[in-house]
Formats: structure tokens, C-alpha cells, sequence
């Protein structure tokens, strides 16, 4: 007994003395190193933006100075980081854009100074009567605008939160964080609908009349309304909404191309005809380009109903097919002859030859520097759906081998995101809507509910952000758009193309005038000829029904 308690508070030493250990304290400190290694980089990252942040509003010298402002900030950009992830955890995920936006931190902070020393020189030399006029003329809203054009609206209005308390403790003034605060809630909203760098000049506008309010309100509140003072601050503040948009149009394309970002302004480039890629597809596989803008209408309206961005479906949607133009023959909207050149291949070759579209469109899609969201959903937009029709035909064909359902997949992934979702979605709905024999509404419904349900119960959205309530109403918009394009048609009376003779080119032309009017009302001119001519029970003219549109 004595050796087993002898051994046991041996063994308990030397595990206290394991414990204590450098060699395991370093391995503990290692595994957690490891095990949060994102969360401490994000911790860094703050750390670093909160000094950085310290040195810019650093306004006079000294060490407490300089640490009350780096608290100040470390607070503000803490409450900045716990908002977007919260609501924005997306972006945290992507330590490119976590490193962009605390270059627009520190950037608009850096811009502010800098334009901050120049008017104020410019203040001086003008010898304006108030030293402190020029502020009005900070372009501080450009980091706003930046950041509605490159994230979203959401972060913006945090951006400009955060922002606008940063340079409140710069300047020391009381009024200038609620100015700074307007003006680049202001900047955010003139660019939300932006689609043209023209539009920037707008958002400007927007905000030189906005500052031009505000200045003069906390010039009433401040007393100096009906100073000197004034016209200098309503010509700074004027003068602040028009360099604002001067910086962002100089700035975006810099920034745009480093990190290779893409906004609504890149994605309406993207629409121009004349585009090498989309010109290609026009004329190589004019049916898939057909097709391609079917699918954009059907697309953007339904990313619209749900929130998600309609300019970038759109722009998917016209190029998700892009890799058909390698071999546009094997798909059926570009066949001219009534004989499929897939009747000759078994169904794991036509099967193979469908699947590697979406493989050439990627090549082309880098080859043409589509950006990268585009790239991405031209990978997803079959997920790793199966090809039906081969994989029916294989089974039907099996004569030893077990076929594998796997051999007539797309290879995916699945689409990511709510757009990629649509645009699938989309192409399913459209494709099938051309093997209706009689597209009546009700069978165009039908149709849309049957494809999108057998899309959700594959799987294939169970990786994206759609509801049920989503789901419900794209259904709602791609039945009342194909609606739309298969509409009935009136029917129309033939026209008999046969020369008149030359004695009776006049009455002709005279009848021809009248038949083109009754045909403008929608009136069978044939009757009226009939009885007329006191021919009533002569043979009419067949009418036929014109193809759907």
C-alpha cells in the first residue's frame, strides 16, 4: 500500500512539475495559436488599424495624448468589427476585403489631413476672416461613397459612423462629427443605384447641396449664421461635395484593379455589345445568345424581388453559357438541321460533351478577364445536377456495366450564393419552357413550380441563402414573364402576294389602302370585299396563327 501512495504522489509531482513546464506551456500556447489563428489575426489587424488610426488624429504632442486617442479609436473600431459581424460576417471571411476596408479607414483619415493642411493654407492666402472655415471643405464623405460602391449600403452607414467620430476627435469640434456624419450618409446614398461613372458627379452634387444645409445650420446653432464667416464655410462646404467625386472617380478604378474588385459600374461594362466575348456568342451561337438573354429578363427580375443584386444576375445570366461556343453545334438551340449530331455518340459521350461547356466557359471566362463572381457562377450555375435525358437513355441502353449516375452529373459546386441560385434557376425554367406544345398559363406554371421543386429536393440550393418565401416568389416572376413571352397571338389574314393586272392597278392600290386600314383596326377585310363585290359566298382567304414569339 505504502509503495502504490509512494508511486501515485510520485506520479502527481511530476505531472505538476509537466504542467509548470516551459516546454508545455509553449505547446499550449501553440495549439491555441493554431486553433484561433483567424480570430488573432483579426485581433492584430484591429490593433494595428487602432495605432495607425492614433498617429493621423495625433494633433499635438505628448504620450497621453497620443493614448487616449488610440483607446478613443479602439473603441470605435471594435464596435466597427462587432457590427459587420454581426451583420456583415461575410466579409471577414475574406481577409482581402477585411484589409481593404482598413485601408479606407486610414486612407479617408490620411485624405482628410492632407486636404485639411491644403485649405488651410488656401484659407490663409484668401484671408477668409475665420481661421476655421476650410473644415467645411474636408472631403470626408469620399470614404463613404467607396464604400456603398465597393461593399454595400449597411457598411457604409457604419463606415461613416465610425468615420465621422474619428475625425471629431481630430479636429476638436463638437458640430463636425454630425457633419461629417450627413455628408457621407449622403455620399452613400447618391451612388446606391450607381450603374455610371457619370453618376458619380450626381452623388457630389448631392453632397455639396447637403453640406452647404448642414454648414449653415451649425453656423445658426454656433451664432455665426449672418458672419464673416459664413459665405467662406458655404463656399468650402460647396466646394467638398465636387472633390469628393473627383476622388472617388480617381480612386475606384485603382482599386478595382488591385484587388480585383467588382462593382455595378464594371458589371454594366460588361453588357456592351460590342464586348469581344458577347460578340462571339452572337455569332457563333446565336441560339445560346438568345437563350442567354432570356434568362438575363427571367434573372434579374426575381433577384430583384428577393434583395439580391438584379445588375449582376443579369450580367451572369448572359454569359453563363459562354463555354458553348467551343462546340455550338451539339446543343440543341443552335442546330439548324432536324438531325442531332448526339444521335451517333452513346450518352456518356454527349453526356461528357454537355458537362465540359461549363469547363470552356471558365477558360474563356479567364481567358477575357470576367470578373471573378462572374467566373464563379458560370461554374455553379448546374451545381452537380444530372443530365436526365442521357442518363434515361444509358439506362435504357444498359446492356452490362451498371451505369453510374455520377458519369452524368455536372461536376458543380453548387451554387454559393442567392444570384448563382436565380441564374440556375433561370436557365432550368427557360429550357423547359420551349418543349411546351401549347404554353397556356396555367401550364407555364406548372411547369416553373415542377423545375424549381425538383431543383430544391436535388439539393441544389441547400448551399446558398434562399427561403422558402424566396423560392415562392421567383416562381411567381418566372411564370408571369415566360407568360408574357409565350402570349397568344390574334390571328391575321393572309395576304394574297399575287400581281395585280395593270388595268386594275388603280382599284388595287384603292383596295389595298382600305384592307391596310381594316387590318390596323383588326378587321377582317376580306368581308367587307365580299359584300362589296357581291361575292359573299366565295371561298375565303385561310387564316393562320402566328408562332409565339
Amino acid at each position: 500500500m505504502r509503495d502504490m501512495k509512494n508511486g501515485t504522489q510520485k506520479s502527481g509531482i511530476e505531472n505538476i512539475q509537466k504542467v509548470f513546464s516551459a516546454k508545455y506551456l509553449l505547446n499550449l500556447i501553440r495549439e491555441y495559436n493554431e486553433g484561433h489563428k483567424n480570430d488573432i489575426r483579426k485581433i492584430a489587424v484591429l490593433v494595428a488599424l487602432g495605432l495607425v488610426s492614433a498617429l493621423i488624429l495625433q494633433e499635438r504632442a505628448g504620450a497621453g495624448y497620443f493614448i487616449v486617442s488610440f483607446l478613443v479609436a479602439a473603441i470605435i473600431l471594435l464596435l466597427f468589427y462587432k457590427d459587420i459581424r454581426r451583420y456583415k460576417p461575410g466579409y471577414l471571411g475574406d481577409y482581402k476585403m477585411l484589409l481593404l476596408l482598413g485601408i479606407l479607414v486610414t486612407g479617408t483619415l490620411l485624405t482628410g489631413r492632407f486636404f485639411a493642411y491644403i485649405l488651410s493654407g488656401l484659407n490663409r492666402g484668401l484671408d477668409f476672416p475665420d481661421g476655421i472655415s476650410f473644415i467645411f471643405g474636408i472631403p470626408i464623405p469620399m470614404g463613404a461613397m467607396l464604400v456603398a460602391l465597393i461593399f454595400d449600403f449597411h457598411t457604409a452607414i457604419i463606415f461613416s459612423f465610425a468615420i465621422s467620430l474619428l475625425t471629431g476627435i481630430w479636429l476638436n469640434n463638437p458640430f463636425y462629427p454630425v457633419y461629417a456624419f450627413i455628408g457621407s450618409l449622403t455620399a452613400a446614398f447618391g451612388v446606391m443605384r450607381c450603374r455610371k461613372r457619370s453618376a458619380l458627379l450626381k452623388g457630389g452634387l448631392y453632397v455639396s447641396a447637403v453640406n452647404v444645409v448642414t454648414s449653415g445650420i451649425i453656423l445658426l446653432l454656433a451664432g455665426a449664421l449672418f458672419s464673416d464667416a459664413a459665405p467662406a464655410s458655404f463656399l468650402f462646404a460647396a466646394v467638398s461635395g465636387l472633390m469628393v467625386a473627383a476622388i472617388v472617380s480617381l480612386v475606384l478604378p485603382v482599386i478595382e484593379y488591385t484587388f480585383g474588385i467588382t462593382t455595378d459600374i464594371s458589371l454594366v461594362e460588361l453588357l456592351d455589345l460590342d464586348q469581344p466575348l458577347m460578340r462571339n456568342l452572337m455569332i457563333t451561337a446565336p441560339g445560346t445568345y438568345h437563350h442567354s438573354v432570356i434568362v438575363g429578363n427571367l434573372a434579374e427580375a426575381a433577384a430583384e424581388a428577393v434583395g439580391a443584386n438584379p445588375l449582376l444576375a443579369r450580367v451572369t445570366a448572359y454569359y453563363h453559357d459562354i463555354g458553348k461556343i467551343k462546340m455550338p453545334e451539339y446543343f440543341v438551340e443552335n442546330q439548324a438541321s432536324t438531325v442531332s449530331k448526339h444521335e451517333k455518340l452513346t450518352p456518356h459521350m454527349s453526356s461528357m460533351i454537355l458537362t465540359s461547356h461549363v469547363k470552356e466557359g471558365i477558360e474563356l471566362a479567364k481567358q477575357y478577364k470576367l470578373p471573378r463572381l462572374v467566373t464563379d457562377i458560370i461554374q455553379q450555375h448546374h451545381g452537380t445536377s444530372l443530365i436526365t435525358y442521357f442518363y434515361q437513355k444509358a439506362i435504357e441502353q444498359q446492356t452490362g456495366d451498371m451505369v453510374l449516375q455520377g458519369n452524368y452529373r455536372y461536376p458543380g459546386p453548387r451554387p454559393q450564393t442567392r444570384v448563382a441560385a436565380i441564374v440556375m434557376m433561370a436557365d432550368a425554367a427557360e429550357a423547359a419552357s420551349r418543349a411546351l406544345t401549347d404554353p397556356t398559363p396555367a401550364r407555364i406554371s406548372a411547369l416553373v413550380d415542377r423545375i424549381i421543386n425538383n431543383i430544391f429536393l436535388d439539393g441544389q440550393i441547400d448551399d446558398c441563402e434562399l427561403t422558402l418565401k424566396d423560392i415562392s416568389e421567383v416562381k411567381r416572376r418566372f411564370t408571369y414573364i415566360l407568360t408574357s413571352i409565350f402570349h397568344r397571338r390574334i390571328e391575321y389574314p393572309e395576304f394574297d402576294l399575287r400581281p395585280a393586272p395593270s388595268i386594275a392597278r388603280h382599284e388595287s392600290h384603292s383596295s389595298d389602302a382600305l384592307r391596310t386600314t381594316l387590318h390596323a383596326q383588326r378587321i377582317n377585310p376580306d368581308v367587307f370585299s365580299a359584300q362589296d363585290n357581291g361575292n359573299s359566298d366565295k371561298e375565303q382567304p385561310k387564316a393562320h396563327k402566328d408562332k409565339p414569339a
